[in-house]
């Protein structure tokens, strides 16, 4: 049975058009999910927008439009990432209106409730809109979010609460045991400090009037909505069929099934502390991996409508091409600090590290087997070439798994510098000029090794940059990639080589 893996982004703001900070996170939860998907896993892979907050309903207020319609057009462009970014997700989840969602939502509330971990109680505190959270006086700094640099609004209401402070040693011992395990581990730290620190019991509605009546009513009680975070979280379960009982939801978030989260830094202590006590409450499995990464940053700055520094993702595309935009995020973008990102840098990637290297390349193997088709023959099972490529399957599957995707592209790329160096030692448009018999023998060696080195990188790197690995097997007589770890001489060619056109323009 092959494994079944849920892989999901958390669900962004639609407050206002997206930006590359998400595209970011989309990303890496596609390779993920690409990668275990060539290897023969079941995956499934979701993704969706955050409607419900007051965020989006005061943009929509300062724009003067209605909020669901507002929510809405922003939704879409959401959801239209999917083909520039040549993602591969399975279902998009619309909290306010995907009609899986509410049904959810409500079931969750009632379990919760029915273990008793849900009170009526009065709340007086300082909240954050951007955060869509209460702030604790120890949490501010001069009074203000650090997260978001400006001060909470007071807030005095009478709000359903849960006891969160009852799942303290639950969740201690689920992080501790690595029954959760949190990637990088300066998050996981981060984690266990907050909850040994004494957790508070939390407020999971708020008044409908502070709210506009935006967001979903709490049972059997219309003056107060569902908290944005309660609503939000149960995102991953309504997709999955939970309100229904369906059966994706014992399939994905049932035994046997990982249940992977991939998530930015803000909102770790939602993922990791909130949500594994709404699902102990409630009789649900936790997620069994968090994959936490940092924020991608233009001249050291976190990216902030407010700062005037957003980036449109589309426009890079547009310019760059998918494939060098995925390229950036994935290497120069470490999953466990934040990465600057500029025009500048993109256009000296595309340069200096896929042209130059992974196109030069391809270039000069495919142009020299199309001129020469005689010398294209069974590569040498000893060859040099599979030194090189031999254990990247293997290493690149092991950065995965530990949340590097820098590091996993990072060696794949280190190998293709390494082929293109052995290459030149090697020479063969030197040796084909020639007219000694064993010089004719030395170049097909050559080359034929280095297709099928090439070919190794190019099923590998599939998860990384689809379209680039797929042009790379195209241009070297090969179809698509196979699923499993690719091995060297384990399939042939199934047409001739073509020299096609640059993978990346210089």
């Amino acid at each position: 049975m092959p494994d079944r893996i849920f892989v999901t982004t958390a669900i962004p703001y639609v407050n206002a058009a997206p930006h590359v900070g998400f595209a970011y996170e989309l990303v890496l939860a596609d390779a993920f999910t690409r990668h275990h998907r060539a290897r023969g896993a079941e995956v499934r892979f979701q993704t969706g927008a955050d409607e419900h907050s007051l965020k989006n309903a005061r943009a929509a207020e300062a724009a003067g439009r209605p909020v669901a319609e507002f929510v809405a057009e922003n939704a879409a462009r959401f959801a239209a990432l999917r083909a520039p970014l040549a993602l591969c997700t399975d279902d998009f989840v619309r909290t306010s209106a995907d009609p899986r969602h509410a049904p959810a939502v409500h079931r969750l509330w009632r379990a919760v409730a029915s273990a008793g971990d849900l009170y009526r109680g009065p709340y007086s505190g300082a909240y954050c809109v951007g955060c869509e959270q209460f702030l604790a006086e120890d949490e501010l700094v001069e009074g203000q979010c650090v997260e978001h640099g400006r001060a909470p609004e007071p807030v005095q209401e009478h709000n359903w609460f849960f006891r969160l402070s009852r799942y303290q040693e639950h969740l201690i011992e689920l992080i501790e045991s690595g029954a959760l395990d949190v990637q990088p581990a300066s998050q996981r730290r981060a984690l266990l400090e907050f909850a040994r620190g004494g957790l508070r019991d939390i407020s999971v509605s708020r008044s409908s009037h502070r709210a506009r009546g935006w967001g979903l009513k709490v049972p059997e009680d219309s003056e107060q909505v569902i908290y944005v975070w309660f609503d939000a979280l149960s995102n991953y379960l309504s997709g999955l069929g939970y309100g229904t009982d369906g059966p994706d939801l014992r399939r994905f978030w049932g035994e046997g099934a990982r249940r992977v989260h991939v998530l930015g830094k803000g909102v770790a202590r939602f993922h990791g502390i909130y949500w594994p006590a709404f699902l102990r409450s409630a009789g649900l499995p936790a997620p069994t991996q968090l994959f936490v990464h940092g924020y991608v940053t233009v001249e050291g700055k976190k990216i902030g409508k407010s700062l005037g520094n957003v980036i449109d993702p589309l426009q890079l595309v547009e310019r760059f091409g998918t494939d060098t935009l995925r390229y950036f995020l994935l290497r120069h973008v470490h999953t466990d600090r934040d990465g600057d990102i500029s025009q500048a840098r993109l256009a000296a990637v595309q340069q200096g590290e896929l042209a130059a290297s992974l196109g030069n390349l391809l270039r000069r193997v495919s142009t020299l087997l199309q001129r020469h088709p005689e010398l294209a023959c069974v590569p040498q099972a000893q060859a040099p070439a599979r030194e090189i490529v031999g254990d990247l399957p293997q290493l690149v599957h092991s950065a995965v798994e530990r949340f590097a995707l820098h590091e996993a592209i990072g060696q794949i790329f280190g190998r293709v510098s390494a082929l293109n160096r052995l290459l030149s030692e090697q020479a063969p448009w030197a040796l084909i000029k020639q007219t000694a018999p064993e010089a004719s023998t030395k170049a097909a060696v050559s080359l034929s090794a280095a297709r099928e080195a090439l070919r190794i990188v190019a099923e590998v790197l599939a998860a990384f940059l689809p379209g680039t690995a797929a042009r790379i097997l195209e241009d070297l007589g090969f179809a698509a990639p196979q699923v499993g770890p690719p091995q060297w001489g384990t399939r042939g060619p199934e047409r001739a080589v073509r020299t096609g056109p640059v993978l990346f323009a210089r």
